[in-house]
């Protein structure tokens, strides 16, 4: 008896007429899983048998790939779609960008009468003439700032030699223009202010207080409407500090002096009446006083000058030195230390 195992029968199909070619396809040989007993190994060389064919028109030939694709004339001047003339675009594609017209660029008046006839910014109106957007473009593109444009132009139509940048001001800030020029010119002069005083040096004003404390001098502070007698201990940004008293505050006081030169030469100096009943307060902020500039003091040190004080106190002094805060009056050993905040108004004199 032949043990052999038997071939399985081979079953040939034919295809019909008029199918498309099956390529063969290759089994994937799969992964083992571990089972239990033998494994019939898969019959191999055999071509699957093909789907059935669906009804309906039959499948379209599969596009040529590769070197049978046609080529369509791209010679010079052609477009890919075998018509001729010059590409559409500039270099780089897209829509080439008009030329500016011929002539000399736009002058500066020109600019400003086509932005103020417009109400568009400059560099908008600058462009136009150049041959670039319209202004008329670009107030429909850019409506919300080409609003807050034309509310700036109307309000520099309303007042006269109003800038364009001060009608944005007003606009933004909700300040009438008569407060907004206030506020401007404020903030100008604290700039100023700030700029003044570190243009003169305070060696000499801070060499007349170190004496002072070093020698433990007394000395009488003049405030206001009262005198403070104390000696000087220490000096701060913006304080004394006295050695009985203890902090004083230097917005309070409008003169400093050695105690026998307002013993000897106080009661003698002339006074303001009004100003002597209620003495003018002090503003905290620099720029709002009289006068916070020391720089105009240094054309008169070692001369004359007179000054009134806000407590009413009038002074006809030599000038001696000057600081960034404070002036020196008089002689060595009968200087009078006056602040720049208490000064209401001065002079010089001949």
């Amino acid at each position: 008896m032949n043990d052999r195992p038997k071939k399985p029968p081979v079953e040939i199909v034919r295809r019909p007429a008029g199918a498309p070619s099956v390529r063969p396809i290759s089994p994937t040989p799969r992964p083992v899983s571990p089972a239990k007993g033998p494994v019939t190994p898969r019959p191999t060389g055999v071509a699957p048998a093909p789907a059935p064919r669906p009804a309906g028109p039959p499948a379209a030939a599969p596009r040529p790939t590769g070197g049978d694709r046609p080529s369509f004339d791209r010679g010079p001047g052609g477009d890919g779609h075998g018509r001729g003339g010059p590409p559409r675009g500039g270099p780089r594609g897209g829509f080439p960008r008009p030329a500016r017209p011929p002539g000399p660029p736009p002058t500066t008046d020109q600019i400003n009468a086509l932005a103020k006839r417009e109400r568009v910014p400059a560099r908008i109106a600058k462009g136009e003439l150049e041959g670039k957007m319209k202004c008329r473009i670009w107030k429909k593109l850019h409506a919300e700032e080409a609003r807050r444009f034309d509310q700036a132009y109307t309000l520099m139509d309303k007042t006269p030699g109003l800038e364009l940048a001060e009608a944005f001001g007003v606009i933004q800030s909700g300040l009438s223009v008569d407060e907004f020029r206030e506020r401007r010119a404020r903030l100008k002069k604290k700039e100023e202010v700030k700029v003044a005083r570190t243009a003169v040096a305070p060696e000499a004003i801070d060499k007349f207080l170190g004496d002072l404390m070093a020698s433990k001098t007394e000395l009488s502070f003049v405030l206001g409407e009262r005198t403070v007698v104390d000696v000087l201990t220490a000096v701060e940004p913006v304080a004394f500090q006295l050695e009985k008293t203890g902090r004083l505050e230097k917005l309070q006081v409008v003169a400093l002096c050695r105690k026998s030169l307002w013993e000897k030469q106080g009661p003698h100096f002339e006074r303001d009446a009004k100003l002597a009943q209620k003495p003018l307060p002090v503003a905290r902020q620099p720029a709002r006083r009289p006068v916070s500039d020391p720089r105009p003091f240094l054309d008169h040190v070692g001369k004359n000058i007179s000054l009134l004080v806000r407590n009413g106190l009038k002074l006809e002094l030599p000038l001696k030195a000057v600081g960034p805060f404070d002036v020196l009056l008089g002689a060595d050993g009968d200087e009078l230390f006056i602040p720049l905040h208490g000064i209401v108004k001065w002079e010089p004199k001949a």
